[in-house]
């Protein structure tokens, strides 16, 4: 029931109010805490209306650099500027309630003294009472809260939260839009429909949008653009296909999906493997590479003869069902630890079938070997 709950009706979409965008540009901007570099010289520029998603595992920076664009932090080297215009450097610092941004936190920080109406009007000081009032109804009445305007959040679900917290970060008309892991605390099953909603209410406000999170399907799910960082420093900057069909290199290409492995070397053009042979034109003759085919970059096949299988020989170890997909441990010949194939219901393999195996080029990758 609680669920039910939490993924009730929103508000009519087209209904948000419109706010003007700005871009952001951060110039060679550093931060350090004590001996810890939390940021290493980053480079970026955000359009106007762009939807970006800062990605990367704790500790890459990805929080620190949102925390400069809300002027909760000053970088102690580089500056940023909102619409051309310094907004924080080492001689100047706009405060944050002159920034027009908009905030959303992990724990969506509202007022457990206030009412639900009363912390959507808390960033609203500019405005009289009552069209303070107004800005807030309109922005609850979007996420589908407008009967809940007398109530306080410990009434709430954690997804009814979440939608009060953005109701108040876009009351403002913000024209950026900070989230900081704005959707970790809720369960997988309402999380894709919250996502979507909220992706809908940032697409209709214009706001320029800054997404931290960890979590690589959120990033492709909901980016325009996609920012890797990694120990303070953006690893690679792109469009979601981008980043996901051409990892700039062997970690990147672990964030965003499972990989199987095998060792290879370089030869007549080629990656030589104990798996087959693999066309590449990027590397030295006699380099040593690592070949990585993605899970569902396994086709398996039937056995045709005794004597002949399609693709590479192999054997099905353990087939596990996942619902829409299944997935299946192999054990390939030439090679002494297990490939995981990830494939559609419908045709299903046994434990012991003896099968082939082939590999689909757009999701096999191939890097040096460290």
């Amino acid at each position: 029931m609680k669920n039910a709950i939490e993924n009730g009706h929103w508000g009519s979409r087209g209904t948000a109010g419109a706010t003007i965008a700005a871009g952001l540009t951060f110039e060679n901007i550093g931060m350090t805490f004590g001996d810890k570099v939390a940021l290493d010289g980053v480079d970026l520029y955000i359009e106007p209306g762009e939807v970006v998603s800062l990605l990367g595992q704790s500790g890459s920076g990805k929080t620190t650099l949102l925390r400069i664009a809300a002027g909760i932090e000053r970088p102690t080297q580089g500056r940023l500027l909102i619409n051309d215009i310094v907004a924080s450097d080492t001689h100047t610092f706009t405060p944050p309630e002159k920034r027009s941004v908009g905030l959303m936190f992990q724990d969506y920080a509202l007022f457990p003294h206030l009412s639900i109406l009363q912390n959507v009007m808390f960033g609203l000081n500019d405005l009289s009472k009552q069209d303070a009032e107004c800005e807030a109804k309109v922005a609850l009445q979007r996420v589908g809260l407008e009967d809940y305007v007398e109530k306080f959040p410990h009434m709430l679900s954690g997804g009814q939260q979440q939608r009060v917290a953005l109701a108040r970060a876009i009351a403002p008309r913000p024209s950026v839009l900070l989230m900081d892991e704005p959707f970790s605390g809720l369960d997988n099953r309402l999380r894709d429909r919250v996502r979507d909603e909220t992706l809908a209410v940032i697409r209709e406000i214009g706001a320029t949008c800054i997404i931290v999170t960890h979590d690589p399907e959120e990033a492709l799910r909901m980016s325009d653009r996609i920012v890797l960082l990694r120990d303070g420093q953006i690893v690679q900057n792109g469009g979601p296909d981008d980043l996901y069909y051409n990892p700039v290199d062997y970690w990147a290409a672990r964030f965003f999906s499972e990989l199987n492995e095998v060792d290879g070397v370089i030869q007549g053009g080629k990656a030589q493997t104990p798996i087959g042979t693999f066309t590449t034109e990027q590397f030295d003759e006699e380099q040593d590479v690592r070949v990585c085919v993605r899970h569902h970059g396994l086709k398996m096949h039937h056995e045709i003869s005794e004597d002949y299988v399609a693709g590479h020989p192999g054997r099905i170890l353990r087939r596990m069902f996942l619902g829409e997909v299944e997935l299946y441990e192999i054990a390939l010949k030439g090679i002494d630890y297990p490939f995981f194939a990830r494939i559609g219901g419908g045709k299903i393999f046994a434990h012991g079938d003896n099968i082939g195996v082939s590999f689909r080029k757009k999701h096999t990758l191939i890097f040096a070997k460290d």
